[in-house]
């Protein structure tokens, strides 16, 4: 049994990132929704962007929702509603951005948007053409006022309780702490979720390493969501 599968993309991306993981969901069966966060892709721009109100603009009533970095957070605080999603998969989630490490994050974030096809392979040699392509078109789409009113209209981004207090079947796909991830491995240990640790990967270990991150998801959703936790 399986049922409907809402994927959350991350910040400066959109419904294309998921060009990969969603026709591998549906070849598990799973029917799949991609969705366009507020001020992404082809939604509409905008006066909040605070990670409270991407959260508030999720549904409710899915079986499984994937969510990548940003997306992550906002199911996070999402699945805080009893109805919101019967299980959970984090990739590289940001749970927290420290005080100290935000002005560096935003201006990283700031300089995707100066992304060219030829800039973007040179970074990002190892992805597949359709994931630069992906991320080019995300980077177009974007609102650039989104990108920095992510970080300024949250204020303070620690989500680390309500994940906490999650209490739904979840696995945490995360990025290398030796390459590169978003997320506290310590934490990450004391959630109550599935903590893999996607060898080689950066922040983004559906397009690093994909096969490694598709044969994670798929023996987590065999495992915890293939019986009785999926609708029928």
């Amino acid at each position: 049994m399986t049922g409907i599968a809402l994927l959350v993309h991350g910040l400066s991306s959109d419904s294309e990132s998921w060009w990969r993981v969603a026709p591998a969901l549906e070849e598990m069966g799973w029917d799949v929704i991609t969705v366009d966060l507020r001020g992404h892709g082809l939604a509409a721009r905008a006066e909040s962007y605070s990670l409270r109100e991407y959260a508030r603009d999720l549904d409710d009533g899915w079986d499984l929702v994937v969510g990548h970095s940003l997306g992550g957070a906002a199911a996070v605080l999402a699945a805080q509603r009893p109805n919101f999603t019967r299980s959970l998969v984090l990739i590289d989630p940001v749970l927290e951005v420290r005080e100290e490490d935000q002005g560096a994050i935003m201006a990283d974030q700031v300089a995707e948007l100066s992304f060219t096809a030829e800039s973007l392979a040179r970074d990002k040699p190892h992805w597949h053409e359709l994931d630069r392509e992906a991320k080019l078109t995300g980077v177009q789409r974007v609102d650039p006022h989104a990108v920095v009113r992510t970080f300024t209209d949250t204020g303070r981004w620690d989500v680390t309780a309500e994940a906490r207090a999650l209490t739904v079947p979840t696995l945490i796909l995360s990025g290398d702490p030796g390459v590169y991830t978003m997320l506290d491995p310590g934490l990450a240990r004391e959630l109550p979720a599935e903590y893999v640790v996607i060898e080689g990967a950066g922040h983004s270990p559906h397009r690093d390493r994909p096969a490694e991150t598709l044969a994670a998801l798929r023996s987590f959703l065999e495992r915890r969501v293939g019986g009785a936790g999926a609708r029928q």
